[in-house]
């Protein structure tokens, strides 16, 4: 049996609006009972959050189903790390997450009466709502000490506009800042990798259906799956023909998976 992890910024959606025929590869793979995870780097949404965003596109799946790198990092840092206090560059789901954590979240208010000290984790996703006043706390507790832990590296995402600025844009600021390295948690990392297997369960095969080289088809290929690359979000051909990363197979949308999915059963 297969199994298939979809991203889905890029995927099944630009912004709010979906991607012409992933309704329907959903609709397939529940009436085929193909087990499927959606794995996204964004950690501004909870999974609760995302399911709702899918369903308002007509895409219905349980939100045990979607793993935000948000969520990824909690069960990560609930495993491997230290209990401590923790500050967060993000968006709301992010903070939902640390929060859920239990370790206490410091917040900008508190940072400015000196308890940046008592900072632990500095945990960076995409920020929304970046102030120089948060990279400058989370900058004070690295150098302070506290570990610096990054959602995800994409420099950007894709949206109805063009590119904007994504969470390793954000990290990329505060590594130059702290000059630390950052512990990162989302795709092409064995973290995401951990908690997506542990969501498939017992498959033979797993394929990732992604748009970006450098984290999805780089995921794919260090993990052993095949490797299927979508041209609807950042990635384009002529970046696979340049790049040592090279998918599987290419597809003009996830629409299009839907005719390989009935050739190959």
């Amino acid at each position: 049996m297969i199994g298939i992890v979809f991203d889905m910024d890029g995927v099944l959606y630009r912004g709010n609006r979906p991607i012409e025929g992933s309704r329907e590869v959903i609709k397939y793979l529940k009436e085929k009972g193909i087990p499927f995870v959606f794995l996204t780097n964004n950690s501004t949404k909870t999974p609760e959050a995302y399911r709702q965003k899918l369903l308002s596109m007509g895409i219905d799946v349980p939100a045990e189903r979607i793993v935000p790198s948000g969520l990824a990092t909690r069960l990560y840092m609930a495993k491997h790390l230290k209990p401590g206090k923790v500050f967060v560059i993000g968006g709301e789901g992010l903070h939902e997450e640390m929060k859920r954590l239990g370790w206490g979240v410091v917040s900008i208010g508190e940072c400015r009466e000196g308890k940046w000290k008592e900072i632990e984790h500095v945990v960076v996703g995409l920020d929304p709502e970046l102030t120089y006043e948060k990279l400058k706390y989370g900058t004070l507790a690295i150098r302070n000490g506290a570990s610096f832990i990054g959602t995800n590296p994409d420099t950007t995402y894709p949206a109805e506009e063009g590119l904007y600025p994504g969470a390793g844009a954000i990290i990329a600021s505060l590594k130059a800042s702290s000059e630390r390295e950052p512990l990162i948690i989302g795709k092409p990392n064995e973290p995401a990798y951990e908690v997506v297997m542990e969501k498939l369960g017992p498959v033979d095969e797993v394929w990732m259906v992604g748009d970006r080289l450098d984290t999805d088809i780089a995921f794919a290929k260090r993990f052993g799956m095949k490797a299927i690359m979508v041209l609807t979000g950042v990635s384009t051909l002529e970046d696979v023909e340049r790049s040592e990363i090279k998918p599987d197979l290419v597809l003009p949308s996830v629409r299009e998976l839907l005719d390989y999915l009935r050739v190959v059963e």
